[in-house]
């Protein structure tokens, strides 16, 4: 697991009351975790502020999943 994924899964945990250890890659986040579209933007908006990094509304629209945000996030935090 790298650090970004640690983060990631860590916030999605303390947003959600979940324990991080069970949040997998695959899991969807409306689903499989629960999540609605103001949860999922609470998420995202944590995700950005963690990561200094700003996710365009289309881009947000296509992330489902819990390894599509990762790899996302890890795309963008490479190009810093």
């Amino acid at each position: 697991m790298n650090n970004v994924e640690k983060k990631i899964k860590l916030i999605i945990s303390k947003q959600l009351g979940i324990n991080k250890n069970k949040i997998l890659n695959s899991f969807y986040f409306s689903e499989d975790l629960g999540v609605d579209s103001l949860d999922l933007i609470e998420l995202i908006m944590a995700i950005e502020k963690k990561f200094n990094i700003e996710i365009p509304d289309e881009i947000i629209e296509k992330i489902n999943s819990v390894g599509k945000i990762i790899k996302y996030v890890c795309k963008l935090t490479l190009k810093k």
